[in-house]
């Protein structure tokens, strides 16, 4: 049950948001055993993470990446928006770079895999209430890598592929993760000019995947790591 979290104003108050009841019950158990740790309720999906945020004010969020009705990407956005005393952590199954310099950039405090959350949960969610950035270690490891390999290249330094100022507009945005009816909606274009220039955009870097997108626009400088 979840209650307001100023009555718990001494401890780390804590809100988990993933859709697996057995997964919210497993992080219960290892947050709960800290003494200053208390969990001050459950969502199961991201519309309902969002809103009981927004009711509960929680220190820290602990935020799947795949949830139904609202992403986790989509609910960092709106909970950092609505809610920027509110530090979230990203608990997934997913390696993908691309996921974590996109919720980075959408101001999420740090990135724990499930299958270290036993060991990296306690620590993350320290880190995070002191405003702090949590990497598990081989994600620090591969941007640091990343970084290294662009400094070698001169990649940063290249032209972007060729594309229009409204193409490189449109690849940040879907790099946000944005939808390609909020990017119509965003810059009053219909979804068909969107998807148009999108198709160009893959073409144009032959890049045809989404997380690749993304992993070129922060190489690009586009959007920040």
């Amino acid at each position: 049950m979840a209650r307001p979290a100023q009555q718990l104003a001494t401890r780390i108050t804590i809100l988990i948001a993933d859709d697996h009841a057995i997964v919210r019950e497993g992080i219960r158990m290892i947050l709960e055993a800290q003494p200053d740790f208390e969990v001050v309720g459950e969502a199961a999906d991201g519309e309902e993470a969002i809103r009981l945020t927004r009711q509960l004010r929680p220190a820290v969020v602990i935020l799947d990446i795949t949830m139904p009705k609202v992403t986790g990407v989509e609910a960092t956005r709106e909970i950092r928006e609505s809610c920027p005393d509110t530090q979230i952590l990203i608990l997934t199954m997913h390696e993908e770079q691309s996921y974590l310099f996109q919720l980075l950039r959408l101001g999420a405090a740090g990135y724990v895999l499930k299958r270290a959350a036993a060991t990296d949960l306690v620590e993350a969610v320290r880190s995070a209430h002191r405003g702090e950035t949590f990497l598990y270690p081989a994600v620090a490891q591969s941007i640091v890598q990343d970084y290294l390999e662009r400094l070698r290249t001169g990649e940063g330094s290249e032209r972007y592929g060729g594309l229009t100022y409204r193409e490189r507009e449109i690849l940040v945005l879907i790099a946000e993760g944005f939808t390609n009816q909020q990017i119509a909606d965003k810059l009053v274009i219909s979804v068909k000019t969107v998807q148009t220039h999108r198709a160009h955009i893959m073409k144009k870097l032959d890049l045809h995947d989404r997380s690749l997108l993304v992993r070129y626009a922060v190489r690009k400088g586009l959007i920040p790591p």
